[in-house]
């Protein structure tokens, strides 16, 4: 068994989710996809506050309210 070192990628630049300004993705970034802490934060707070919500296409039930036959 050869001990080879794992193999390294290129760093690339991308878009933050939270703000659009250029990010390093790169493991010497530790916010990575975010360009900072505080995009971080600030996505984990809408996430924590439910700001991101997935749709529900059930439609609502209607109400329990007729008469039993």
């Amino acid at each position: 068994m050869t001990d080879t070192p794992p193999p390294t990628w290129p760093a690339r630049t991308v878009p933050c989710p939270a703000c659009g300004q250029p990010a390093r993705y790169a493991p010497d970034n530790p916010w990575r996809p975010f360009c900072s802490a505080r995009c971080k934060q600030l996505d984990l707070g809408a996430w924590a506050s439910e700001a991101y919500r997935v749709p529900d296409p059930t439609p609502p039930a209607p109400p329990d309210d007729t008469p039993p036959h």
